[in-house]
């Protein structure tokens, strides 16, 4: 056995409390390497004549890409105490025993400091998310564009919808109450949470650059309207998730134009980042900001004035309007202590609140349970667009992608992971797949049956299409014979499925069966004790032959029709043909 390949750590995504009585204990060894491994464990303070009092179980592989297998394990610690190592079996049933010590020959069973320890599952310590977000589809809107309901509060030379190309600067009067006019496009979709880019008194159209974090800005309405939003959608059942940009303020929020007026005399100094006085905005920014953009100057965190006035921020959001959620903007750049406080204040007032931040990369620091429920999961996004829509990733790297977002996380972090596919930050999904709409279906499908919460970006669903920001926030299309009511119809009807078939949302673990280099094809799982769901995706243009072992035995195959789901009776044969971007589900009963 490869010693070197072998890992673990008793901490983040390789132990962790799964629940207030169960822990989940990952290892890592070489791909094909080791035959089998058992979990030795038992409490630290039990022991008999012998020494101490332990047991094995048995581990299985959970998943596994080029280079390693991932074991896993689930254990309910009688007493909540746990010490415990791993013993290792190669294909001639020779064995070594892993501790936090190293490798041993025989189990130390007279000196437990061998061995790794999880000294208490304290149940406060169970990271413990919104159990509403793993069963919930979000539906992006940029509220500049998606629909102008009351002309009377457009900002002034505001264009005629959808006249012109969406620029930096240009404005189109999507307000709140567009949003509440279009509500029943929403529903009949089938989303049951929106997620709205900031709300806030702003400059710009993007209304990053905040001015009033306590007000509305004025082209989306007023505080009523904001209200009368929340309510009628809750009365839909949809959720509404804010945007808080805390990292930056705006230009114009009025703590930095005071500093820029009265420079080291302000008594907002200390809210910034201020290199040297006199503080200047050009030829480049002298004080931190958003990247180098010297209009959204890097509020200080750390001061106490600055933090009480953010947090009342939070919490006046969520009590005054009953929100459900925060999304954090540049959620990397902010200090730990301040997102400790702000879960604290924000779950004092509604502890199912959801907290999202926008971190683009591992994110294992924000997601101990004290400080963020999820991130937006762009290895996910990355490795989809990237196999799937430009075509660029081989399949083989795009398991392993898959396989590497899998295990960078614990299983009750991923199950309310933030899925998207696109944003207001990048390129729509249909631009990026080349105008192929049979792409994008596969990446819906593949995202819809993926674990966490899938998000759609507005206007997608009916095919809108648009480069890097800002040709992807452009004026929704309303007008439905400019729309894609077939793209529409398929969303709809996966929605439908994933709301009414637990096993393609989070009802069942995910694994890839099969990933053939020379067809393009991937094969995946979705399984519980009681059934599987076995999926097929071609990812090539031409028709396939699948004939590798499939070790299943489906009773039926769901057929997609235009509004639903249909299961047929089927006995599996090989080999099964598949068209150019065709996929193929089946369904295995098990008990």
């Amino acid at each position: 056995m490869l010693k070197e390949a072998i890992f673990h750590r008793p901490k983040n995504n390789y132990a962790y409390a799964y629940n207030e009585k169960g822990l989940h204990i990952r290892l890592q060894t070489k791909k094909n390497d080791v035959k089998k491994v058992q979990l030795i464990h038992g409490d630290p303070h039990e022991w008999g004549e012998k020494g101490w009092v332990y047991q094995h179980k048995e581990m299985h592989i959970q998943f596994s890409d080029r280079l390693f297998d991932y074991w896993i394990v689930e254990i309910t610690p009688e007493y909540r105490r746990l010490r415990y190592g791993f013993q290792l079996f190669n294909a001639k049933e020779e064995s070594i025993v892993y501790t936090e010590r190293g490798f041993l020959d025989d189990i130390p069973a007279e000196d437990i400091s061998y061995f790794f320890c999880f000294p208490f599952l304290n149940k406060i310590d169970v990271f413990d998310a919104p159990k509403w977000v793993s069963n919930t589809v979000w539906y992006q809107i940029f509220p500049e564009r998606f629909a102008n309901g009351d002309p009377s509060i457009n900002p002034k030379d505001t264009l005629p919808w959808g006249s012109a190309k969406p620029s930096p600067n240009n404005f189109f009067g999507g307000d709140f109450q567009g949003i509440i006019n279009r509500l029943d496009h929403l529903v009949e979709l089938g989303i049951n949470g929106i997620y709205l880019t900031p709300i806030f008194k702003a400059g710009s159209n993007h209304k990053y650059d905040t001015i009033d974090y306590m007000e509305i800005d004025p082209q989306f309405g007023d505080k009523e309207t904001f209200r009368q939003l929340v309510q009628e959608c809750h009365k839909r059942g949809i959720r509404i998730m804010l945007d808080a940009v805390f990292n930056h303020s705006g230009f114009y929020f009025p703590p930095f134009q005071d500093v820029l007026k009265n420079q080291e005399k302000s008594k907002y100094k200390d809210w910034f980042h201020l290199w040297e006085f006199p503080v200047m905005t050009e030829p480049r920014p002298n004080y931190d900001t958003f990247a180098f953009v010297s209009s959204m100057p890097k509020l200080n965190t750390e001061n106490p004035e600055v933090r009480e006035y953010l947090l009342n921020v939070a919490r006046y959001w969520v009590e005054e309007f009953d929100i459900d959620g925060w999304r954090l903007d540049v959620a990397n750049e902010v200090d730990h202590a301040f997102w400790r406080d702000f879960r604290k204040t924000v779950k004092a007032v509604k502890l199912e609140t959801y907290i999202l931040g926008e971190i683009w990369h591992d994110s294992m620091p924000w997601l101990q349970g004290d400080q963020f429920d999820a991130v937006m999961n762009y290895p996910f996004t990355n490795s989809a667009i990237d196999f799937f829509a430009k075509e660029i990733m081989s399949i083989q790297d795009f398991e392993d992608s898959i396989v590497r977002v899998q295990q960078m996380y614990p299983k009750n972090v991923n199950e309310v992971a933030f899925n998207l596919l696109d944003s207001h930050d990048t390129p729509r999904i249909l631009t990026l797949a080349n105008g192929n709409r049979d792409r994008v279906k596969l990446l819906y499908l593949f995202q819809f049956t993926f674990f966490g919460s899938p998000c759609i970006y507005y206007g997608d669903e009916i095919g809108m299409a648009g480069g890097q920001d800002p040709g992807c926030r452009a004026c929704m299309e309303w007008d439905e014979s400019k729309q894609d009511r077939k793209l529409f119809s398929f969303l709809k009807t996966l929605i439908t499925w994933r709301k009414n078939e637990p096993l393609v949302g989070n009802g069942g673990d995910f694994r890839i069966i099969h990933a053939d280099a020379e067809q393009d094809y991937i094969i995946y799982e979705k399984a519980n004790a009681q059934k599987r769901l076995l999926f097929i995706l071609n990812n090539s243009d031409t028709q396939i032959e699948v004939t590798t072992e499939l070790s299943i035995k489906p009773s039926h195959e769901f057929i997609m029709t235009d509004d639903s789901f249909k299961k047929r009776p089927i006995h599996l044969d090989t080999p099964i043909h598949l068209n150019g971007l065709e996929f193929r589900i089946f369904e295995e009963l098990l008990d």
